[in-house]
Parts: structure tokens; sequence; C-alpha cells
């Protein structure tokens, strides 16, 4: 069958399935079940015979939407906010994950930037970081803590103030998506340079290895947040330059919904990292060494099987549970 004549024959079906998703047509568990097997079947056919074509990708978007409302509609007793952390969220990080692919390969690519800029150029630091900074963390490193500047404020004062700066931060990458995703680039790009030069200017005192003691300490959900907000921002820009099968309209609807919700998760982890920050980091020098690593590991460890490892696990049990339907 020549794809044009495949598309004529399913088309009225497919547009079915497009509102059932979006909320325009009311079905129950079973007749989702029924849609998603019968959708499948099509998908494998359209992948069988026309493996490059735009409809194979229609229809992936439609089959990966309609497990994820087969989820929610046979487990509405779930608590809603659990159910969103623990399946909603991974689902559609998994939907994305090129996204926060990309993200993070500027980030270490701007953070490279940075180091490199740093040992080329004395001023370099100062530059980014600012005459204030670079001269209070040098006097600190004389009095042997380099990390002293994060004793300064309350522990609460500390906290409340870093995590909403974060927060605003965060919101300012996501949205900036809008701007076709060059307003997210530039902070991302603003960011890694900020991190490479600011880690190399550590090394080159030769303090390296105490000031990733310090910073990590809260850097790990802090840093990882920041790039899971700019992949948002890069889904948003990406639903309006790339609609695909879409109306432009339609496509920034759907990429507005699924990034806001990738952006929604990470706050949990930048309340973290503000807690870490005013209230563990500033001890960081007087800890034993096992402890500070111990809780680097641990949160590199938390956020990354979350944004990573998780979405797969939780794709591949829905499979498996729709294959059963």
């Amino acid at each position: 069958m020549r794809e044009i004549a495949f598309i004529k024959q399913n088309k009225e079906k497919w547009l079915d399935f497009e509102l059932a998703i979006f909320g325009k047509s009311k079905k129950n568990p079973d007749e989702m079940a029924s849609l998603y097997i019968h959708l499948i079947n099509d998908l494998s056919y359209a992948q069988t015979y026309y493996p490059k074509s735009k409809t194979v990708k229609y229809l992936n978007y439609l089959a990966s939407q309609i497990y994820q409302k087969i989820y929610k509609t046979k487990r509405v007793e779930k608590n809603r906010i659990l159910e969103f952390f623990l399946t909603e969220v991974p689902l559609i990080v998994y939907e994305y994950k090129r996204y926060l692919l990309y993200a993070f390969v500027l980030f270490f690519c701007f953070f490279a930037i940075g180091a490199v800029s740093a040992k080329y150029d004395a001023e370099f630091v100062r530059l980014i970081l600012g005459d204030g900074y670079v001269n209070e963390t040098l006097e600190n490193i004389k009095d042997g803590n380099p990390v002293a500047i994060y004793k300064s404020g309350s522990n609460w004062g500390s906290f409340i103030g870093i995590t909403v700066n974060n927060l605003y931060f965060g919101t300012l990458c996501y949205l900036e998506g809008f701007f076709l995703g060059i307003g997210t680039l530039y902070r991302l790009l603003n960011t890694g340079i900020m991190v490479g030069s600011f880690q190399y200017f550590f090394y080159e005192q030769g303090v390296f290895w105490e000031s990733v003691r310090g910073i990590w300490i809260h850097g790990a959900f802090e840093i990882f947040a920041i790039v899971v907000h700019a992949a948002a921002g890069f889904i948003l820009g990406a639903s309006i330059l790339f609609p695909k099968t879409y109306s432009r309209v339609n496509s920034l609807k759907i990429g507005v919904k699924n990034s806001l919700k990738i952006y929604l998760s990470s706050y949990p982890f930048f309340i973290a990292a503000g807690f870490l920050e005013g209230f563990i980091t500033r001890y960081s020098i007087d800890m034993p060494i096992w402890l500070s690593v111990g809780i680097i590991i641990s949160t590199l460890s938390i956020i990354s099987f979350y944004y990573l490892i998780y979405p797969y696990i939780i794709h591949k049990k829905i499979n498996k549970n729709v294959s059963t339907l």
C-alpha cells in the first residue's frame, strides 16, 4: 500500500486518537487500551514500509501519549502529586530525553570554554565573577577556608535567599525558551562558563579539592536542575521551530504543557540545594572527608537516577502494563 493511501485509510481513526489524548472526547480505560493496540499495529506497519517518513514520528508520538492516558485512567486512586513526580514527569522526560542530552552536552562544552579561558587569561575569572568575589575568596584561601564565603548570613536567611534566587534564575532560563530557545542557550552559556572558570580558579590556587568538597554539596542539585530547566526551555523553542505534523499553535500548546511539567519537577531539587547551601556547605571544611564526599555522591546519584535512569524504568513498566491490557 502506498503511504498516501495508508494515511487516507486511517486518518479518521488517528484523529479520534488525538481527540482522546487531548481530552476532547471521553474514553474509558478499555477503549484507551483498544485504541493503543490499533495504533501500535499501524505504527509497526509504518515502521516496516515507510521507516523514514513523518508518519512514523507522528504515530510514535500518539502511542506515547496514549499509554500515559491509560496509566492515569487506571491508577486514579494514587495521590496526584506522587503520580506527577513518579509517573507523569518520568514519562515526559523519556519522550524528550534528547533535549536533556543536548542541554548536558552544551553545558559541558561551555564549562570547558570557561576553564580553558581562565587558564589562558589571568583576568577572565575577574571578568566573570567580579573583583569583589575574587578578592574575598583569595583572602579566604589565605585564611585556610576557600569556601568561607558560604558562611555569610544566617542559616535560614541564606536558605531562603538562595532558593528564591535559584528559582528565579531557573524560571528565566525556562521562559526564555519562548524566544526560539536562544535566551535559554545564552543563560546555559553563562552558567557553564561561570562554573568552568570558577572551578579552574580554585585549581590554580591549589585548593581544588577543598572547593569541590564544599561547592558540590549543594552544586550537584543546583547545577543539574539548571540543566533540566535549560532542556525544558529547548523543548519550548523546538515546539515553535519544528511543529512537525501539527499546526504551530497546537505544537506550542503541546510543548508548553510538557515542558512546564519538566520545569516544575526540578523545584524540590532547587529547594534541597538551597537548604544544603544554607545549612551544610558552610561547615564543609570542618566535616570529615567521608561525610562531605558521601553527601555529594548521594545528591548527584539521586538527581541523576531521577532524570537519567528512572524514566527508562517507568517507560518499560508502562509498556509492559499496556501489553497486558
